[in-house]
């Protein structure tokens, strides 16, 4: 039996631009112990190619984690059902885990399209690009970016690789040593990169500017179950466990109109999940948020929005509680870090701040069900005891408690104590930032204390 053949990924250009040069987009898989997609987009790829694309460039889009192609006969692709509001698993491959890594005592897989399925789609590109960009959104996901960029270049050996994201900024020596291709160190917007892949692909387009980088090219996605905002870029706090300010030095918003462009394109196309990405997503409200938000309450969209990167709960006043649950919010994540209030890694929050927000949420009417809260897990010198007060804690209020397994980010300001806490080599190999492998827990991971943490988050007796 003949296999079908694999569908067209469409070039992408504005009109009466089409001679442009063209740059292809890759997402690569996910290499990892355990993956679950929550809304994921490769947001920064997806700011380049709109970028590149409004400079007069043809793009073109190919993510590994979500078929970005028009419908088409069966593929003998067996992707799960989408779950709720979207999210769902990855389809998987189970392959031998990295040498570093073959000590864990769990299965390690390739998460996403089939590898020889992804091959066959690069190879049916037509016309070929002129540059090739692939991301990286953990540092420690870096092996699939290497297969993809070995790929691209036993396809087109002449066209220029680059490789940017998360990897590439943070860890940009180990990338330098182990990718084939040219390195791209924070945003394409910068003046820096962008005359560097201008120069690259012969291209003399202008310096982005305006909403540049916030912008994201979410066309590329034939049929897409959710989508994704972004209002702003970077965050304006210093959390000693994040590296948010070695990404993206500033704090950058964007504006309501912008912001409301998208949500109609997208809600035109049928999408009515929408997961916000902003890291400081109640900060300056007035800016974008509040119009954005207005404007769906008044147009009633009937839209369901997420708040997957976990909103400041010092700012839940009973105002923004009832604007919120108004325009749609659905599934609400809190960042509690801990109960132990005087000594907290992240911004500032007391215990009436933290009640105040909470039963602000409540009385605006968010169903319990649907309020989740990140609890830190795994820091450095980390007294678990208090992990676990926090999870009783959470719990006594009826909400959701969810550990956030801290990974150890190069640039971030708690990497060296990371670092000095670990047994293993943080800096010089990338694979032992994986949180799956709770890098700064004395003994790391097992299997006992997972199930006993699995238990405690459920209210059983662990």
């Amino acid at each position: 039996m003949t296999r079908p053949a694999f569908p067209h990924i469409p070039w992408s250009s504005l009109p009466g631009r089409e001679n442009g040069p063209r740059v292809l987009g890759v997402n690569p898989w996910i290499t990892d112990f355990a993956a679950f997609n929550v809304w994921s987009r490769p947001a920064g790829l997806l700011a380049c190619l709109d970028m590149l694309r409004a400079a007069g460039a043809s793009v073109a889009l190919l993510d590994c984690l979500d078929p970005t192609w028009e419908a088409a006969p069966d593929l003998g692709l067996k992707w799960p059902r989408p779950g709720k509001y979207g999210t769902g698993h990855y389809p998987k491959e189970e392959i031998e885990p990295p040498a570093p890594l073959a000590f864990m005592d769990r299965r390690y897989s390739r998460y996403g399209l089939p590898r020889e399925r992804v091959a066959e789609a690069l190879a049916a590109l037509d016309p070929a690009p002129d540059a090739v960009l692939v991301t990286t959104i953990m540092t420690y996901w870096y092996p699939g970016a290497l297969d993809v960029l070995d790929l691209c270049a036993e396809l087109w050996p002449d066209v220029p690789r680059l490789l940017g994201g998360t990897y590439a900024t943070l860890c940009g020596e180990h990338a330098a040593r182990h990718a084939d291709a040219h390195l791209m160190a924070g945003p394409l917007e910068t003046p820096e990169n962008w005359s560097r892949l201008s120069w690259l692909i012969d291209f003399d387009a202008p310096q982005p500017s305006g909403n540049a980088g916030l912008s994201l090219a979410l066309d590329l996605y034939a049929d897409p179950p959710y989508s994704i905002l972004l209002g702003s870029r970077g965050c304006p706090f210093h959390c000693e466990y994040c590296a948010s300010h070695a990404l993206y030095p500033r704090f950058r918003q964007g504006t309501a109109d912008a912001v409301m462009k998208s949500i109609q394109s997208e809600h035109g196309r049928g999408v009515r999940d929408f997961a916000f990405y902003d890291d400081a997503l109640l900060i300056n409200p007035d800016r974008w948020l509040w119009p954005v938000l207005d404007r769906i309450t008044a147009a009633d969209l009937g839209l369901r929005l997420h708040t997957p990167n976990a909103m400041h709960v010092r700012h839940l006043t009973p105002e923004v509680c009832a604007r919120l649950k108004a325009a749609g919010l659905t599934t609400v994540r809190l960042g509690l870090e801990t109960t132990d209030f005087d000594h907290r890694h992240d911004v500032k929050l007391t215990r009436e701040q933290w009640e105040a927000g909470a039963r602000n949420l409540v009385s605006a009417g968010f169903e319990l069900d649907d309020i989740g809260v990140y609890i830190l897990f795994g820091l450095p010198g980390q007294d678990l005891g208090n992990v676990e007060r926090a999870v009783a804690h959470v719990r006594g209020y009826g909400f959701r408690p969810h550990l956030a397994h801290y990974t150890p980010i190069p640039g971030s300001p708690m990497f060296g104590a990371a670092c000095a806490a670990s047994p293993y080599p943080l800096a010089g190999e990338p694979l032992f930032q994986n949180n799956s492998i709770w890098p700064c827990v004395p003994g790391g991971f097992n299997w006992d204390e997972a199930r006993r943490w699995k238990l405690l988050l459920h209210g059983q007796q662990g």
